[in-house]
């Protein structure tokens, strides 16, 4: 059997969580010099976005409440310490989300969905492009909070030796 995009974005999720699960909150909410958000935020950003591709694209109710969707939205940016109850809560709806989109695909729901063009020419025709595209968007974004971490160790290495 074929590996399907849903299980590498499950995968993708475990991994950011796994991640996330080694630093502290401090860190995680940590933007390091050249970058311009968190790893908080990034993984935040990875929850709203699959809702946006998937519901919003397609008429469809999210499953977020909208505050979620505007702090985490593309354009945004972290206005304020996340803190752990907001990122327990992401970790759980992370699951969640993809749980109930497994179920609304069993149940056929999709099926107004607007086709849209990405920023970088890539056009979205359908949920199975939706679903597709938003597993290789969360990937994307743990190289980014992957990043971080990195730059966060290397700044604390260099306060370190300075010490």
């Amino acid at each position: 059997m074929a590996i399907s995009s849903i299980d590498i974005a499950l995968q993708v999720r475990r991994n950011f969580i796994e991640l996330m699960d080694n630093m502290t909150i401090g860190e995680l909410n940590t933007i390091p010099s050249g970058f311009n958000n968190n790893i908080a935020w990034n993984f935040g950003h990875i929850v709203v976005s699959q809702q946006k591709l998937c519901y919003t694209l397609s008429g469809l109710p999210i499953k977020l409440d909208e505050q979620y969707m505007l702090k985490y939205q593309k354009g945004s940016k972290p206005e304020k310490f996340i803190d752990q109850d907001e990122i327990d809560y992401l970790k759980e709806q992370a699951y969640t989300l993809i749980d109930e989109l497994l179920g609304d695909l069993e149940a056929s729901i999709f099926h107004n969905f607007n086709p849209t063009k990405l920023h970088f020419g890539l056009e979205l025709k359908g949920i199975e492009d939706a679903i597709n595209y938003f597993q290789n968007h969360d990937a994307l974004h743990l190289g980014f909070a992957t990043a971080i971490k990195r730059a966060i160790i290397g700044e604390k290495q260099k306060l370190s030796a300075n010490a």
